[in-house]
């Protein structure tokens, strides 16, 4: 099947099933705007955006490009309501949702005429957006970046398992970095992969280059999942990581592990470069990337890479 046949990029009316990871301070208008101009589809992070400044990113990525694009909104959000007023009033398009339940904002959404995807990490999950009219699901394995499903089901499993559960596109999730991850995705009954790490340390992520730089030092191992009790999320080794590992290791409360966390720790890490006391966010296939590159690249070295990866096959 050509990638543009699929019913991924039929539906965002995009030239590959290629989505852009809506990362929390790595996703802005220009990494978005450059996924979307190479022939994928670009998302702005709303999540680490409040109200205005996604404004702002909306009003640049409409200058940016003619291509589609959309926005990653994480339903936890505390000013949900004013980021939706947002998407809705800016005309945006297309809206992918996480961290939450489906069934609250769905019907919202798809009565604007606004195409909506989910992300899930369990079957059941997958069925409550079907249920709830979404148009696509995202199957996030385990060795995705960022916050996480409790389930620690890898994507080479959940793909199947959520193939199975849903007469929805899937797009696939976690651990995708080259054409031949993507290729055993599509393999699996995938329709489209997400990819957040090799974007999120493109020259465009918007991300600090001392967090770029230092995930480029990574190898196999450097990832643990992390802060279960609260939210999970994979992070990357570093002095922060060690304090959650201590705490968790002797059974911290959730407060404490609350206050340990406190605020600002992601932001401090990805988008102010603060590497020892930081909360460094990043997928375990992070160990595969050795050098930043512009996404234009990204695509031609991807594209590639799945062309000879099927053609082996």
């Amino acid at each position: 099947m050509a990638l543009q046949n699929s019913r991924v990029s039929k539906l965002f009316d995009i030239k590959y099933p290629v989505i852009q990871g809506g990362m929390v301070w790595c996703s802005g208008w220009r990494l978005a705007s450059a996924v979307s101009n190479n022939g994928g589809l670009g998302l702005l992070g709303a999540g680490s955006m409040h109200p205005e400044v996604l404004s702002e990113h909306v009003t640049k990525m409409q200058q940016a490009t003619d291509k589609p694009w959309g926005v990653n909104v994480p339903l936890l959000y505390p000013e949900i309501d004013r980021l939706m007023d947002i998407v809705v009033k800016k005309g945006v398009r297309i809206v992918f949702t996480s961290a939450g339940s489906p069934g609250k904002w769905t019907s919202f959404l798809k009565n604007q005429g606004i195409t909506v995807a989910h992300v899930v990490s369990n079957s059941r999950f997958a069925k409550k957006c079907e249920e709830a009219g979404v148009d696509a699901v995202v199957a996030e394995g385990f060795e995705a970046g960022g916050h996480n499903g409790r389930e620690e089901t890898t994507t080479m499993t959940l793909i199947p398992l959520i193939k199975n559960s849903t007469s929805l596109p899937v797009i696939a999730a976690g651990g995708i970095a080259t054409g031949s991850q993507f290729a055993a995705a599509m393999a699996l009954g995938a329709e489209g992969v997400q990819i957040g790490s090799l974007f999120a340390l493109s020259q465009e992520s918007s991300a600090h280059e001392a967090f770029k730089s230092y995930c480029l030092k990574a190898v196999e191992g450097d990832t643990f999942l992390s802060l279960k009790q609260l939210a999970p999320v994979r992070l990357l080794r570093n002095k922060f990581f060690d304090l959650v590992r201590e705490a968790e290791q002797r059974g911290a409360s959730a407060d404490e592990m609350r206050a340990l966390l406190g605020k600002g720790r992601a932001k401090k890490g990805m988008f102010e470069g603060e590497l020892d006391e930081g909360e460094l966010e990043i997928g375990q296939v992070v160990a595969l990337i050795d050098e930043i590159k512009p996404v234009a690249r990204i695509f031609e070295e991807l594209l590639a890479d799945y062309a000879v990866a099927v053609s082996r096959l």
